[in-house]
């Protein structure tokens, strides 16, 4: 088991993101983070889940390269919503 607020493996995220690979579903994912924020229950559940259920707090390095930090994962996951790189990792 991984530690809480730890981002997926490779192979997790493939998972994850698995029903999420057609583009339109993550778009959806993201359009419904932009009309209810961080703070929804679903887009949360997601968050947990995509971080072995513990959203992380604090800054947030990326691997990104130019843009390696972000203050919070509310803000990293609202860049790749608008850089529509809905799959890049923590």
């Amino acid at each position: 088991a991984q530690q809480p607020g730890t981002p997926l493996s490779d192979q997790e995220y493939r998972q994850f993101f698995r029903s999420l690979r057609v583009t339109h579903h993550a778009s959806t994912a993201c359009h419904l983070r932009a009309l209810y924020g961080c703070q929804n229950p679903l887009v949360r559940r997601l968050d947990e889940y995509e971080n072995h259920g513990v959203i992380p707090e604090g800054p947030i390095c990326s691997e990104l390269p130019g843009t390696p930090f972000f203050p919070d994962f509310c803000t990293f996951s609202f860049y790749r919503c608008t850089r529509k790189r809905y799959f890049i990792k923590v």
